[in-house]
Parts: C-alpha cells; structure tokens; sequence
C-alpha cells in the first residue's frame, strides 16, 4: 500500500476506484438481468412499461448501494 500519498489524494483516488467499480457492476448487473428475462427489458422501457421501469430502479439502487458500502469500506 502506497503511504507516502497525501491522504486527501489517496482517499480521492479510492472514491474514483470505487465509482468506476460499482458502475462496471451496474452495468455487468443489468446486463445479467436482461439475460434472465423472459422478455426484452429495453423494448418494454421504451413501451413506457413502467412495472419494468421500477424494476430496474430496483435493481441499479440495490447494487449500487450494496457495492458502494462494500467498496467504500473496504478501501478506507
């Protein structure tokens, strides 16, 4: 572990690390939502189907906070 940073620096590029993370496993979640589907998730959001819409609302909120409390924990 690098200790000659200033912490202020290292807690920022840990925040940066951290976002790209939990963006790359949103994304990585929604593309493994849409798979498990039974329909196509991005025609029904087009269509206005708004009982998809809150799923996938769900489904972002969840995994974002859940990665974000687990990386931002684990990093500081």
């Amino acid at each position: 572990m690098v200790t000659s940073l200033n912490p202020v620096l290292l807690n920022v590029v840990y925040a940066i690390t951290g976002g790209v993370l939990t963006l790359v496993f949103m994304w990585l979640g929604w593309r493994l939502f849409n798979f498990l589907t039974p329909f196509n998730v991005n025609e029904e959001l087009r269509r206005g189907n708004t009982a998809v819409g809150m799923m996938v609302l769900g489904l972002l909120v969840g995994i974002g906070v859940s990665m974000g409390l687990v990386i931002g924990l684990s990093m500081n």
